[in-house]
């Protein structure tokens, strides 16, 4: 995948990569907090790792 980044004519900022990482996490969390159902133990540790790194920033 990051071939096709580097092969791309069309380079996005760090500041917008940011703002769309943030946006899929929101989307991901309001899709998931639909849901009843308990995550699968990797996917609730991805989620928590996503959350501490927000917070860094």
């Amino acid at each position: 995948m990051s071939d096709r980044i580097r092969e791309s004519s069309e380079q996005i900022d760090r500041a917008t990569s940011r703002s769309i990482c943030r946006a899929v996490g929101e989307r991901l969390q309001q899709d998931l907090r639909l849901e009843s159902s308990e995550l699968p133990s990797h996917l609730r540790y991805l989620m928590d790792e996503l959350q501490r790194q927000e917070r860094r920033n």
